[in-house]
């Protein structure tokens, strides 16, 4: 026989979980760190209107770390500057991050040396940079007690990181370039490229003599238009194929 439904039973069920699920977007809203409200932090710099969400990842060595504004810092990303925690790295700036960056959820930046990210790049979830390496040069000395190699890493302005990918010490990428998901990226990138594979190797490249080469297979998406709105928007998503087809040819016919 079906057991009964206790109806009492899964309205006390509901209410609790609308009230978890409020309580944790206030934790989250509470917990986020801004330039107004850096809690224990305290970075070299926080531009106006960036935002850490809750919960971090691992951060330290912030006195070091210089973010941009308009920036968004996912949950659970890691910043660290220099190898641990309350080290003096001197004067300068080891970790900086441009205006309107965004590391997706669960990334990691390590920063042992300098590392630049340029503005306007944007990085998928569970992207891994890193200015340092182990070392294995003694073959009768354990790995991870050998003394590392660091060397600097840029990012360079405009540039799409994919998910999962990993950009290794003494990395140079150029501006505008596209890294496929789960490359592993090390050495120089030139501008407008899109590199994938591992070891990373350039699969496409737009020059202002060639344009895109290998070709794109596809064409360019058509922004917008200023001043469209909603209600358009929606008029079109319900026309179908032929009444699409329609209006291309009265375009044409214009």
């Amino acid at each position: 026989m079906p057991k009964r439904k206790n109806t009492f039973s899964s309205w006390r069920h509901g209410l609790a979980q609308r009230a978890v699920h409020t309580a944790w977007a206030w934790v989250q809203r509470t917990g986020s760190v801004t330039a107004e409200h850096p809690g224990r932090l305290r970075f070299g710099a926080i531009g106006e209107a960036t935002r850490l969400a809750f919960p971090l990842g691992t951060v330290f060595g912030e006195p070091w770390i210089r973010l941009g504004s308009h920036c968004i810092i996912a949950e659970q990303v890691t910043l660290t500057a220099g190898l641990m925690p309350d080290l003096d790295l001197g004067p300068d700036p080891i970790l900086r991050i441009g205006d309107g960056v965004v590391l997706g959820r669960g990334s990691h930046v390590i920063a042992d040396t300098t590392v630049t990210i340029g503005r306007d790049c944007y990085f998928g979830p569970y992207v891994y940079v890193t200015s340092t390496n182990h070392s294995y040069d003694d073959p009768h000395e354990p790995i991870g007690r050998q003394w590392p190699r660091m060397e600097p890493v840029e990012i360079g302005p405009g540039c799409w990181i994919g998910t999962g990918a990993v950009i290794l010490p003494g990395a140079r990428i150029g501006r505008n370039v596209v890294v496929a998901a789960g490359a592993v990226v090390r050495g120089m990138v030139p501008d407008h490229a899109v590199v994938a594979g591992a070891p990373a190797k350039v699969v496409r490249r737009w020059t202002p003599e060639a344009g895109w080469q290998p070709p794109l297979r596809t064409p360019a998406p058509v922004p917008i238009p200023d001043g469209t709105t909603p209600g358009q928007l929606r008029a079109l998503a319900e026309l179908d194929e032929s009444a699409v087809a329609r209006l291309a040819e009265l375009e044409t016919e214009g």
